[in-house]
């Protein structure tokens, strides 16, 4: 039997597949998506204090020039 994305079971032909999806979203039989992966705490918290460290080591300017380059880039057309 193929797997998911997440290692979860899947059955190999469409229709057997569209049977699981069916029996899923009526609650007939529970979605399994397997264990979440476990985070490194440390480099979690590293991670979390990374971003303030670096703002407060920039000068406003240049947080408001990342902050420009960075909106330019979001609302900008392709």
């Amino acid at each position: 039997m193929p797997t998911g994305p997440k290692d979860e079971k899947r059955p190999a032909d469409v229709i057997g597949n569209a049977v699981k999806v069916m029996r899923i979203l009526t609650g007939e039989e529970p979605e399994d998506y397997g264990d979440a992966p476990e985070k490194n705490q440390a480099a979690a918290e590293l991670g979390r204090a990374g971003g303030k460290k670096r703002a407060e080591s920039m000068t406003p300017e240049r947080r408001a020039e990342i902050a420009k380059k960075a909106a330019a880039k979001r609302w900008g057309k392709p």
